[in-house]
């Protein structure tokens, strides 16, 4: 009853409310444009924009078929990817560092399996150390984890440094041991910020461990502590307090992805392709 083309252009002129805006968009004519909003309205028996020499506006009816509009189109979309030749089957195993799924990974992977429904993606979230052995052994067939920049082979999706972290109002006594809120021991961040204090001559004590970032957060805001994390993960609520306090530079750090060069290399190139097409950002 309402044809894809016709629903396109007329979501086209209801988001921008212009039938030339639509047609750029759409890269099409105007004419073209305005002919499919016509059919559609015929085939809804509705009135379903109104327009006169200076307005374009939806009406109610408008209103209610631009929501169907995009969950037909969505449905759409659906079936076209799972039945094209790019719905490959298959099953990953993808481990993921516990910090890097605050990003946009968790979006990243739900766009994924939509554009690849047939692939079976199981998700398993840790420490790097952890899944860097689980790969080794088998047990999993790409993971996205943080190294200390150049030290592991892998695609590195991003470069960047590790900062001391803390809240706006955090205060550190001269010659007091320095807070520290960090992962359990084998830890990236744990072992290079201790590494660092004591490189600089500087006294520490652990005043939180926690194996999930959202402890790690938690007890930063909480003003327990101080936690090193990437750079580009601090949340806009928390600090990097690192000149404040004189604290040693911990390092760079790489958000790599590593394969198992024994799993299924088709469905690992698919996801690492992409991963490297978009920007991580922190989502907390």
């Amino acid at each position: 009853m309402f044809e894809p083309a016709q629903l396109r252009s007329f979501l086209a002129v209801a988001e921008t409310l212009s039938f030339t805006k639509a047609a750029d968009r759409l890269g099409l004519a105007q004419p073209t444009v305005s002919q499919h909003v016509r059919k559609l309205e015929t085939a809804a028996k509705r009135v379903l924009i109104s327009r006169d020499t200076r307005d374009v506006r939806l009406t109610d009816n408008g209103d209610a078929m631009a929501g169907f509009a995009r969950n037909i189109l969505s449905a759409h979309d659906a079936a076209a990817r799972y039945f094209s030749g790019s719905a490959m089957r298959g099953r990953l195993r993808f481990g993921t560092a516990d910090d890097l799924a605050i990003t946009g990974l968790p979006r990243i992977l739900r766009e994924f399996r939509q554009v690849y429904p047939q692939i079976n993606l199981e998700l398993t979230v840790g420490q790097s150390d952890q899944l860097y052995k689980r790969l080794n052994s088998g047990q999993l067939d790409l993971v996205f984890v943080k190294w200390v920049a150049g030290a592991k082979d892998g695609t590195v999706v991003q470069h960047d440094s590790f900062s001391w972290v803390g809240l706006e109002q955090t205060t550190l006594e001269p010659g007091s041991p320095v807070p520290l809120i960090a992962y359990p021991s084998p830890s990236l961040s744990r072992k290079l910020a201790i590494d660092a204090l004591e490189s600089a001559g500087r006294t520490w004590r652990i005043t939180c461990t926690t194996k999930q970032i959202s402890g790690v957060l938690a007890a930063v805001r909480a003003g327990i502590g101080v936690a090193v994390m990437p750079s580009s993960l601090v949340p806009e609520d928390l600090k990097v307090i690192t000149r404040r306090f004189e604290l040693p530079p911990v390092g760079d750090v790489d958000f790599t992805l590593i394969r198992n060069p024994l799993a299924n290399a088709e469905v690992i190139d698919a996801l690492t392709q992409t991963i490297m097409g978009r920007t991580l950002k922190k989502q907390v």
